[in-house]
């Protein structure tokens, strides 16, 4: 368990909190660790569980979670470092608090289909991309713009071995285009009138949901697939 927490997380430089719950779950059978990333309004993803948890898990916009016996871990991420003479070192931390969550139905899961994501995640892109057009500007950068197009051909991500294949592409798809939509939000438009630059901020922030859904719902297809309870 110690092994898939560092392969997991290698670019976190200290990671603690209620780990130990990993193994309890796997010890009590749960086979599947399942993920969901909620947002402040849009918790439709997550497993019944306390205001507190499902606040926490909001606020920090990722959570994980067992489906059998119920039970998530929500990360709470800082930095630390310190001054010296060549500037800061600065460190990535994760800490990680347990919360009871209700148990969700295994057929919830098992009922992800990878094709169906994928051909939703199409489609919310393709209307985004249009209503992007039509209030103008530059929505993606060509840097942004390739990146897309490599994302639709598979995608370089750093998965591990043995993922059904369509799921792994609507990962990568998914991913990508997240990452794109954050830097296109971050970067703005100063071309656009206010009221044009709100209108684009809304299509993007409804595409970066599309993805976050598409992103969780086809990592726990593959879960479900390595876990054994479909076929591949």
């Amino acid at each position: 368990m110690e092994d898939a927490v560092r392969l997991a997380m290698q670019d976190v430089d200290h990671v603690s909190g209620d780990l130990g719950r990993l193994s309890l779950w796997h010890e009590l059978g749960e086979q599947a660790l399942l993920v969901a990333l909620p947002a402040a309004g849009d918790l439709t993803a997550m497993p019944g569980a306390s205001a507190e948890a499902l606040g926490a898990a909001a606020s920090e916009g990722e959570c994980v979670y067992v489906a059998g016996l119920g039970g998530m871990l929500v990360p709470r991420f800082s930095t630390f470092g310190h001054e010296h003479r060549g500037g800061l070192d600065t460190g990535t931390r994760v800490d990680w608090a347990a919360y009871d969550a209700d148990p969700v139905p295994r057929h919830r899961v098992e009922a992800l289909e990878a094709s169906q994501l994928e051909r939703h995640l199409r489609e919310e892109l393709a209307d985004a991309t249009r209503s992007l057009e039509a209030v103008g500007g530059q929505p993606f950068s060509g840097g942004a713009a390739r990146e897309l197009a490599d994302a639709s051909l598979g995608g370089r991500w750093g998965l591990p071995a043995g993922l059904p294949g369509r799921a792994a592409r609507v990962i990568a798809l998914a991913g990508t285009v997240g990452a794109v939509v954050d830097v296109a939000l971050a970067a703005g438009d100063g071309s656009l009138t206010a009221a044009a630059a709100m209108a684009r901020n809304t299509v993007l922030r409804r595409l970066q949901r599309a993805a976050d859904r598409a992103l969780a719902d086809a990592t726990n297809a593959a879960c479900a697939v390595v876990a054994g309870w479909r076929p591949g």
